[in-house]
Parts: C-alpha cells; structure tokens; sequence
C-alpha cells in the first residue's frame, strides 16, 4: 500500500526589529545586544526581510564590500555567512538549518515562517487609516500599532544604506499613525492616553513641532496649564537650538490660549496681587516669551498712543560676518551670551523677547531714536568687550513702534 506523502516539517519564529534587533525561538531569545561585529547581524536581517526570495553572493558582497579591495570577498562572504550560522545554531534543530546556499545565492530557510513586528506594525496602520471601519476599531489597530513601535527600524544598523530608506519609511509611518490616533483620541476626550502618545513619539522624533503642539494641546485640554507651559517652552527652546527656527503660529496660539485660560473667581485682591508679583525682584530687562512681548506691544502702542510718548522697538541679529546663519553650536552660545548682557544692560521697564532662532527683539518705552540707538550700541560693544574671541557679527535695526 501506498504511503502518503510526509507533510513538510515547519516552524515559527518570532522576529522583533523595530527598536533593535532579536529572534526568539522557543522561548529562547537572541539579540544584537551581544556584544559582536554588527556585520553578521546585518547579512542575518538583510536575509530575513528578503526571506521570499534567493539572494545572490553578488548582491551581498556589493552590500557589504563596496569600497573594500579584500583579494577574495566571496571567502570574506562565506566566513562571515559561517558566523551567522555558528550564533544561530544553538536555537534550531540540526535538520532545520535557517540559511540555505545553493548556486551561488544564499536565503532564509522558507520553512521557518518569520513573524516580523515591522511587518505587523505596517498592517496595523494600514487597517486602522480604513474610513470605513469604526472609531473604537481604528484606536485599537493605533493602540497596537504603538505599542509595537519600540524605536527605529534596526537602530544599529541605521547607516547601512539598505537600512536607511526602510528606516525612513517606518518612522514616516509612525508618526503619522501617532497623529491621526492623537486626533481620535481627542475627538473622544481622552486627553490622557493622548498625552502619553504624543509625549512618547516627542522622545522619538524630538524635532517634530506637531509632536509638540499635540502634547501641549492635550494638557490644556486636561486644565493642566503649568505643564502646557512647561512642554511649551521646553518645545521651543528645542526648536530654536536644534534648527534655529521659530515656532509656527500654531503653537504660539496655544501659548495665547493657556494665558487666556479663565481663572477661578477670587474676591480677595490682596491674593491676586500677591500672585501677579514677580517671585524675584530682579535688576535688569523683563525677559520673556513672544507671545506674551506680542501683547506687551499692544498694550505699549495703546498706552504710547494716549500719554504721546515715545517707544522704540530694536531688532538684534547674530550672523556671520558675510550675514550668512552660523552653524547652530556656535548661534546658541553666543545667542545666551547675548541675552545676559541684555539683561543686565538694559533698565526694568525694557521687554527682551527671542524672535528667532538668531534675533532678539527689544521694546525700550520713553526712548527716542538717539537714546534708542546709543543703548543699542552699548550693549553691542559690551558684546565684543566680554567675548573678544567672538568671531560672530551683532547688527541692530531700530523702527519707533507704530501706534494703535
């Protein structure tokens, strides 16, 4: 009688790269956390994420030896192919080896299905952009979809030219999933959890202004002003250092908006006074934030406008000599030396606000032109007197402020 055909042996293993690397099988777990040449873990994952087809010797070498002139670099390949397959071995039976070779090509042993959490992650985000599913369906696959979302594609390995365009392409997604889950979450008031999210992806792309304009919105939401605040400058100083920009309106209307925020009833005037004081009486210039110089400036015109006095505005500006934008390390150094000897040149009653990532704007009440411009030039020269070694420039405009 006629034996039926023996059902090939398969197995799964459970792969994690989004974050850095692993491979768990049976319970057992190895990671790039070992402290070894990250060449064979990149050959290893290489071969993994084109697991469905064979991958040539060719194709790997100019991979992983584009610039090298080794005398034999199919050797080269074979050794470091041995070295993968030495830190696999102890994970999986004899008859089921992971990497095959055959004709000159080498490939992930297709009967060892590979559960990939990059994989996972783009079918979550690609389910949950469905219009037509429910709101509650679509937060679950984001909710997921998070979780899943450790950090980067193959941290590791983020140089590797085959890595970079995946890496991009995942943090892309990220990002968007997180701000389309924050939108739903907020729809549904459930600013906490937004919060959280929105925090968390801010950790992983520090540098994205709509990160930050979502945490600082969710905690105004909550009533949790001091936060906003706190997030807010923390954002801005970030933005300014990092890419020497200013913050969008966007997030400068938040900052209105948490001023704004109506506060209790009170009938004790004493209490309020007491709050509106500052905590210091400091020498020195009234430093603070754009938002609040904006309104201060509205108030000066008005205020200007009905006694007829005069007020000067000044703009000062960090450049290089030839008035290009100096590299940011250099721009931030002299932009904090800067302030201090605004702060401590100018009177009490002046307001300094930063305007730019290089530009200070300064309100100077009961100032004509003349005193305007002899202050400006004091504290230029105060400038290049305290950092002699500066090879930045500090120029200065100077306008009267126009009347409500």
């Amino acid at each position: 009688m006629k034996q039926p055909a023996a059902v090939p042996k398969r197995m799964s293993v459970s792969v994690s790269m989004l974050g850095g690397f692993g491979i768990e099988v049976d319970g057992n777990l190895l990671t790039d956390e070992i402290n070894r040449s990250q060449k064979p873990w990149n050959v290893l994952c290489y071969l993994i994420i084109h697991r469905d087809r064979n991958v040539s010797q060719s194709e790997l070498i100019e991979l992983f030896w584009p610039e090298e002139n080794s005398s034999n670099p199919v050797n080269a390949l074979k050794t470091l192919l041995y070295r993968v397959r030495a830190m696999l071995e102890p994970l999986f039976p004899s008859d089921m080896p992971p990497i095959l070779s055959q004709r000159g090509s080498y490939s992930w042993n297709r009967e060892i299905e590979c559960v990939v959490d990059a994989d996972r992650f783009e079918e979550l985000c690609l389910r949950a952009q469905e219009k037509d599913r429910s709101d509650e369906e679509r937060m679950a696959c984001y909710r997921e979809a998070a979780e899943l979302y450790k950090g980067d594609f193959l941290p590791k390995q983020e140089n590797h030219m085959w890595v970079i365009p995946l890496s991009t392409h995942y943090h892309a997604l990220f990002v968007r999933a997180v701000k389309e889950y924050a939108a739903l979450l907020e729809k549904h008031e459930q600013f906490e959890e937004m919060t959280a999210l929105c925090s968390r992806a801010s950790e992983l792309d520090p540098l994205d202004e709509g990160l930050h304009i979502l945490v600082v919105r969710s905690l105004v939401k909550q009533g949790r002003d001091a936060a906003a605040l706190e997030r807010y400058e923390m954002a801005t100083d970030l933005l300014y250092r990092s890419l020497g920009v200013t913050p969008s309106a966007e997030l400068r209307d938040l900052y209105t908006a948490i001023m704004d925020t109506e506060k209790s009833l009170e009938t004790d005037l004493a209490v309020i006074q007491q709050s509106l004081k500052e905590t210091a009486i400091r020498p020195g210039a009234f430093v603070c934030e754009y938002g609040f110089f904006r309104e201060a400036y509205r108030l000066e015109a008005r205020r200007a406008a009905r006694n007829g006095t005069c007020v000067h505005l000044a703009l000062l500006t960090v450049s290089l000599p030839g008035g290009g934008m100096p590299e940011l390390g250099a721009l931030n150094n002299t932009m904090d030396q800067l302030l201090a000897i605004l702060t401590n040149g100018l009177r009490r009653g002046d307001v300094v606000s930063r305007y730019s990532g290089a530009q200070y704007v300064v309100m100077l009440p009961a100032a004509n032109f003349e005193d305007s411009t002899m202050v400006m030039e004091r504290i230029v020269a105060a400038f290049y007197r305290q950092h002699r070694r500066s090879f930045l420039k500090i120029s200065y405009r100077i306008r009267e402020l126009e009347m409500a």
